[in-house]
Order: C-alpha cells, then sequence, then structure tokens
C-alpha cells in the first residue's frame, strides 16, 4: 500500500534497538491552541449552568 510518504520517512528496522535519527512525521498530534478570554467564559459559564442543573434539579428532587 502506497501513501506517497515513502520518501519523508527514515528507514526503520523493527529487529535494530537504536531509533532512527529522526521522528517519522506521519501521525503527529495537532498542538494545543490557545483559548481566547471569551472562549473561555464561555465554557466556564456552560459549566456552571451545566452543575447548576445538577445538583440543582437532585436537591429540588431529594
Amino acid at each position: 500500500m502506497s501513501d506517497g510518504h515513502a520518501e519523508e520517512r527514515p528507514e526503520y528496522d523493527p529487529t535494530e534497538p537504536e531509533p532512527p535519527a529522526r521522528e517519522p512525521p506521519l501521525r503527529s498530534t495537532a498542538p494545543q491552541g490557545e483559548y481566547t478570554t471569551g472562549q473561555v467564559a464561555t465554557g466556564f459559564a456552560i459549566a456552571i449552568v451545566g452543575l447548576a442543573l445538577t445538583f440543582g434539579l437532585a436537591l429540588l428532587l431529594a
């Protein structure tokens, strides 16, 4: 199966204990982006509303 990345990846032999000199570029995770203050405030407000509903309903029904 050819994925077009063969020329970018270093050769790796699984029987060799020494890893390649550089990491293969494939399947790297995306870096975490910075959040704006507005996004943090929105997330915090949603969390507070969710907690209030969860515990508020539980206390009202108890």
